[in-house]
């Protein structure tokens, strides 16, 4: 359950892997190094947006929010460079990181000491957010002759032939799975979706690792609110409009169960990549791009069809035992 690429994993993998020959059999450009570095690339920010996901998912939570929560961040920075363009890239980041950990800590605590159901939250914050950017902005757009070059150009920027966009998607796997299978946090985020009851018996405060995962969701939906706003160098009320569905379809496509407790970062990532390449490939091969909200609903119900029989199946391998021990037949 917290290794990298368990079975389950393995068999999305070689699914992406069929749907690349697939499309490379159609067009053989898309198998070229420089194009599967360019999906990556356009895939990253969705990879790091699921990784936060999978967490709140894992402790049977869920954010909505993390679409708005970017577009808020993307703006108020966006403003930021715009009146001081001097200001320095390492303290952009740590801005953007501290305003979507605030957001995301706002979602925590509705739900911690208020006990209102996480989508309810997470709807009303992401409604808000939105309204809070037209407030500051007045419906204006922040253009890319209005940036710093600074600004624009540091996800851009090349390292050992990637992106430091793409540098960062790479850093945010290797922390996540780290964390996950190493550390406290990790196993008390799997101890609460798992059984939140008994976890409150070995000593884990329930209400507070939940906070904690959105508070790990809020600050990578604000990382990548920079990463998004400086990569396509606009920002406006609607950016990323949407988006908040597309991370929760990478999650569950990656094995997240929605019950909580169940999932690996490994999921997380190949699920966000199946989106990427689905929605990479489509104008390659002449397919309207409408198709992906199709495709990805598909996915979505093959794979939350798929964990509710594994779930029955693991049940029925349970009670197995307990009926032949009583002496019941079958």
């Amino acid at each position: 359950m917290t290794r990298l690429v368990p079975v389950r994993e393995t068999i999305l993998a070689a699914a992406i892997l069929v749907l690349v020959i697939l499309i490379s059999s159609r067009f053989a450009g898309f198998v070229a190094p420089s194009n599967l570095a360019n999906v990556f690339n356009d895939t990253a920010p969705l990879i790091i947006l699921a990784l936060g996901q999978m967490v709140v998912i894992l402790t049977r939570c869920i954010d909505l929010s993390v679409a708005a929560n970017l577009a808020l961040t993307g703006m108020v920075l966006a403003m930021l460079n715009v009146a001081m363009p001097g200001l320095p890239i390492p303290v952009i980041l740590v801005i953007a990181i501290t305003m979507g950990a605030v957001m995301g800590a706002v979602n925590g605590i509705l739900v911690w000491k208020l006990a209102i159901p996480p989508i309810v939250v997470t709807l009303g914050t992401m409604t808000i957010f939105r309204g809070v950017i037209f407030l500051i902005s007045d419906g204006k757009w922040v253009n890319s002759h209005e940036m710093s070059p600074a600004f624009t150009g540091f996800p851009r920027t090349a390292i050992l032939g990637l992106p430091v966009l793409s540098w960062m998607a790479v850093a945010c796997v290797v922390g996540f799975a780290i964390m996950m299978s190493r550390t406290p946090l990790g196993r008390a985020i799997f101890a609460v979706g798992g059984n939140p009851h008994a976890a409150v018996y070995t000593g884990i405060n329930v209400g507070k690792t939940q906070f904690l995962a959105f508070v790990i969701s809020g600050a990578l939906a604000g990382l990548t609110g920079y990463l998004w706003v400086s990569r396509f160098a606009v920002a406006y009320v609607d950016i990323a409009g949407g988006f908040e569905l597309e991370v929760v379809a990478a999650c569950v496509i990656g094995g997240i169960s929605i019950a909580g407790g169940v999932g690996s970062v490994g999921g997380a990532v190949l699920g966000a990549i199946f989106l990427g390449v689905v929605k990479n490939a489509l104008p390659v091969v002449n397919i309207s791009p409408f198709w992906q909200l199709a495709i990805s609903g598909s996915a979505i119900l093959m794979a939350v069809a798929f964990n509710a029989r594994a779930g029955r199946t693991k049940g029925r391998i349970i009670l197995k035992p307990a009926a032949t021990r009583l002496g019941g037949t079958s």
